[in-house]
């Protein structure tokens, strides 16, 4: 009877939290969750083809990822593209910028703007602020004549 008692106060409980808004979940929080919850909300800036073309012509000093594997990046890529797999995203990045420069321009791509879009909530949970995920198929890039290196 204790175990349906504890089940019973568990699903009560389950309830009751799925029901309250995020904010208030949080507000009983550490301020580091807090922080996270609200990092992970923030939505990521997304780009299209067209305006990706626009950087891969004239970055201006944004730094364009390629976060494929690294076979799939050997296959062929944007030019000026670097890549860091999106696992390899955390600890890799600091490679290529300073730990400091947390606003510098970060443009992510991948095949079809999934990959690109998680890292780019990544490098937003790390504290970047200037990250855009580029939304595109990379095949339709290829085939409409853009810029694509082996």
């Amino acid at each position: 009877m204790k175990t349906m008692n504890r089940l019973a106060l568990c699903f009560v409980s389950a309830l009751v939290g799925a029901s309250l808004p995020i904010s208030a979940l949080a507000q009983a929080l550490p301020s580091a969750s807090k922080q996270k919850i609200e990092t992970a909300q923030k939505p990521v800036k997304t780009i299209g083809m067209e305006e990706y073309r626009k950087i891969v012509d004239n970055p201006g000093g944004a730094l364009i990822l390629d976060v494929r594997e690294p076979q799939e990046y050997a296959a062929g890529h944007v030019p000026g593209a670097i890549n860091i797999p999106r696992g390899m995203i955390e600890t890799k990045i600091w490679n290529h910028l300073e730990k400091a420069d947390m606003e510098h321009p970060i443009v992510l791509q991948c095949q079809s703007g999934r990959r690109a879009t998680l890292a780019a909530q990544t490098l937003g949970e790390l504290g970047f602020t200037q990250t855009s995920a580029v939304i595109m198929n990379l095949d339709e890039w290829k085939t409409s004549g853009n810029p694509f290196v082996k």
